[in-house]
């Protein structure tokens, strides 16, 4: 059986709803992970989600962050695990759940800002927090999936222009270290498992023309159990969405399965 299930982050789901039900509609997926969503349960589009035949786990927050998990079938609604355990946060950028088969884990990671400022210290220690606790969810579940927004470009092909940003947010050296450690627990970058067009970014900055000119960062990922990432059967990053009116500024990431 084909597995589907895709990132992408809505950059406010009040804003964005009518492009994810969109491109829900024409897009068969089975399981969405939705980052920076930007309202508080209480807002939460439920009964919209719900009229696209989706179930919906969401942990969300006023303005800033918020995750969310979609699934047509089997996800288990009961007790998400929205945080990561042992790490004290109130910023709303994980959630956890089973769905059918699968181990889901969405996140948002912190972007940082600047690798001298406060926030890429929190960066980094949220990070190693992360490691520690996918350790040991990587060694109960073969079928785990990370995915979403991890704010890093895994290497210098994710970049549109390296040399520009040797040593800065989102690609310096202590960021990917962080990134490899992450992928060292069992964890497999699937999209890199396929043959991909160069200069294949998932995120595009709103201003000077980025996304017509191709200047951006592949910084949403999907990374899949090693045992799982074997029966992966496609990776791509689908950019229409980018072209629609008034869309986010990352584009979806979508991988296939046979389970």
């Amino acid at each position: 059986m084909s597995f589907s299930i895709a990132t992408w982050n809505v950059n406010s789901l009040r804003v964005r709803l009518p492009q994810l039900t969109d491109w829900l509609t024409n897009v068969p997926i089975d399981v969405v992970a939705l980052q920076e969503t930007k309202l508080p349960d209480a807002d939460f589009p439920l009964a919209a989600i719900q009229a696209l035949g989706y179930e919906a786990l969401f942990s969300g927050q006023k303005t800033y962050n918020g995750v969310a998990i979609l699934a047509r079938r089997g996800l288990t609604l009961g007790n998400p695990l929205n945080d990561i355990p042992g790490f004290s946060d109130e910023q709303r950028r994980v959630l956890a759940a089973n769905v059918g088969p699968l181990r889901v884990v969405n996140l948002y990671v912190p972007n940082g800002q600047a690798v001298d400022s406060e926030k890429f210290a929190y960066k980094l220690r949220w990070l190693a927090s992360l490691r520690e606790w996918l350790a040991g969810e990587a060694q109960a579940h073969q079928n785990l999936v990370v995915l979403g927004d991890f704010n890093i470009a895994p290497e210098d092909r994710d970049v549109h222009d390296p040399a520009a940003w040797v040593g800065q947010n989102l690609v310096s050296a202590p960021e990917r270290a962080a990134l490899q450690t992450l992928q060292a627990t069992g964890l497999v970058d699937v999209f890199r498992r396929f043959d991909q067009a160069e200069r294949s970014f998932s995120w595009w900055d709103y201003r000077m023309g980025a996304f017509r000119r191709n200047h951006g960062l592949r910084i949403d990922l999907i990374l899949a159990h090693s045992a799982l990432a074997q029966r992966c059967t496609r990776c791509h990053i689908d950019r229409e969405p980018r072209m629609f009116e008034r869309p986010s500024d990352h584009a979806p990431v979508i991988a296939s399965f046979d389970i």
